[in-house]
């Protein structure tokens, strides 16, 4: 692991915002360094509000979708709300269908099969159209480019409302409106909405048109939250304001679908972090396992019987996928293994047989084994489908564009993103990807880094930083758990591996000059016991993390590492 601490602001900077919030040095350094440097910026970021939301009609083209839905809500038109089989479009098109039914009655919702359709808009989603007379559809979470596909559908008569938030291509589709902060020429303040939140904006405007507000609309952030979590977007500006009142809803009158999946586990209170590991990987395994439909059907179920129902079947698809992920990345090993790949700077697997639906989970095991841009490919039907998966630093949508002659067709996001290819074309692709990133990558990024806020203390480790803490979630990209570093660490004596199979590190750690105690866990960290035995004197970095025992909770290290 490599270590890198980040800079202090200036120390002036720190006394200004230290007198101006009254608070300590080291919550005004944790704030200068989200870019937090007023008392304005300071309650907006401690106190969300909705009404900090930007006005929906600053994104290019949305003043013609709500047109063209009024209209069709006003000529009595089918509409078909389309969505991709991940979480972000199953969530997106679970929120979009479930308003515009409470104001149009001809509203049906679509999700491609992952199989025999592929990752985005369809030919056999636009005949399925076309064959029941549907003249509308609004795409969540894809679309930015089917230019082909959406020229298509407009020469059949089927207007297209695109919500996306993928980068575009060189071209926009000639649709009736494109949503996508990500457009050059789109001047929305906010540039990292999930599909799920551009569909919320979408539904803000129109509600808009009734005199409601974002206020008048909690009951969907639900939704919008799950997908903020499980797309991995920056938890900062609008998303931070949208996770953090969806996290209410969610832990206070979720939906019956999200209420049922909850039921399974045993929390009290969900963090953002949960949503992703709890929520999020449920909602997935019906596209990825059977169909996406699955999800609508439960995200929108409003009878709580049904729900529970639903929720047990999506259950059963999860642990199926779990099963199956496993094995293939086992597989994935052996085959680098095999081909002699370990010293690449590049992961480039397939096999025909592998299941399509959990290729980018496998995708991001093997980038936590080798730490490299990550891609797994299998068959589906004609050509080779694949995930990539990156870094941190990393842009492997730039490196797959700079492949580009030897891909059929590519999409998605700086650290995550999909392609198809001609299985010809196979070895040329994987040789030419490996030379890009040879030649672009920071070879410093091929080792695991854990970028630390601050050192502190043990003293540091109280109840009243812990509460101003928790003020700072919700947690995610941009905006991550704060993590420490604290040297002169003494075990106590308390420390042994721990867990069934003895893979975990507990501890009981002292430091030179102070009485206090703290306790301790590091997950996967038995390994490290050595350099904490005997009196020897450790570093670690950690977050501060509660643990509840018995009814009680104390303060401990979550440790991510430790050092000699």
């Amino acid at each position: 692991m490599r270590w890198t601490l980040k800079e202090k602001p200036q120390a002036e900077e720190t006394e200004a915002l230290q007198k101006a919030l009254n608070v300590d040095a080291t919550t005004a350094i944790l704030l200068l360094q989200r870019g937090i440097k007023t008392f304005e910026e300071a309650k907006t970021f401690f106190r969300p509000s909705l009404t900090d939301l930007h006005d929906p009609f600053l994104m290019k083209d949305m003043d013609k979708a709500v047109a063209r839905i009024e209209k069709a809500i006003a000529n009595n038109e089918n509409i078909l709300v389309y969505g991709d089989y991940d979480v972000d479009g199953t969530s997106s098109v679970a929120l979009m269908s479930t308003y515009l039914k409470s104001i149009h009655n001809l509203v049906y919702t679509y999700i491609p099969n992952r199989y025999d359709e592929g990752y985005g808009v369809s030919n056999k989603g636009i005949n399925f159209a076309l064959e029941n007379n549907f003249t509308l559809i609004v795409a969540l979470d894809c679309g930015i480019k089917a230019i082909d596909k959406v020229a298509h559908a407009k020469e059949l008569g089927i207007d297209f409302i695109i919500c996306d938030h993928h980068r575009p291509g060189a071209k926009i589709p000639d649709a009736a409106a494109v949503l996508d902060p990500k457009r050059e020429d789109c001047n929305y303040p906010y540039k990292e909405l999930c599909g799920c939140g551009v569909g919320f904006k979408l539904i803000e405007a129109l509600a808009s048109k009734e005199g409601k507000t974002a206020e008048d609309l909690t009951e969907y952030l639900d939704l919008v939250a799950t997908a903020i979590g499980a797309d991995i977007v920056p938890i900062d500006g609008e998303n931070r304001v949208l996770a953090y009142f969806g996290l209410q809803v969610i832990n206070t009158n979720p939906r019956p679908g999200i209420k049922a999946i909850l039921a399974q586990v045993e929390k009290t209170e969900l963090t953002i972090t949960d949503v992703v590991f709890i929520v999020a990987p449920r909602i997935n395994a019906a596209g990825r396992m059977k169909h996406g439909n699955y999800a609508v059907t439960l995200l929108t179920e409003e009878d709580d019987e049904l729900a529970t129902k639903y929720a047990a079947e999506i259950n059963d698809y999860n642990l199926e996928r779990r099963e199956t992920d496993k094995r293939i990345t086992e597989e994935a090993l052996v085959q680098i293994e095999k081909n002699k790949e370990q010293d690449r700077l590049t992961t480039v697997v397939y096999d025909k047989d592998w299941h399509k639906g959990v290729i980018g989970i496998v995708a991001s095991r093997l980038t936590e084994t080798y730490h490299r841009p990550t891609l797994v490919f299998t068959k589906s039907g004609e050509f080779l489908a694949a995930s990539a998966r990156s870094v941190k630093g990393f842009d492997v949508y730039n490196a797959l564009e700079a492949c580009a002659e030897h891909i059929e067709q590519f999409g998605g996001h700086k650290y995550a993103a999909g392609l198809t290819l001609k299985e010809e074309n196979y070895e040329a692709f994987k040789q030419a990807f490996e030379d890009e990133v040879s030649k672009t990558i920071d070879r410093n990024l091929l080792t695991p880094e854990i970028k630390i806020d601050l050192e502190i203390d043990l003293d540091n480790i109280t109840p009243k930083f812990n509460r101003i803490l928790k003020q700072f979630a919700p947690y995610g990209p941009s905006n991550m758990t704060p993590v420490f570093l604290t040297e002169n660490l003494i075990d106590t004596g308390y420390g042994k591996p721990v867990g069934a199979d003895q893979t975990h590190l507990r501890l009981t750690a002292t430091q030179a000059g102070t009485s206090k105690n703290v306790v301790g866990i590091g997950f996967s960290m038995a390994d490290k016991f050595e350099i904490i035995s005997n009196g020897k004197p450790f570093k670690a970095v950690y977050s501060i993390d509660e643990n509840e025992w018995q009814g009680n909770i104390s303060l401990q290290m979550k440790i991510r590492d430790i050092k000699a």
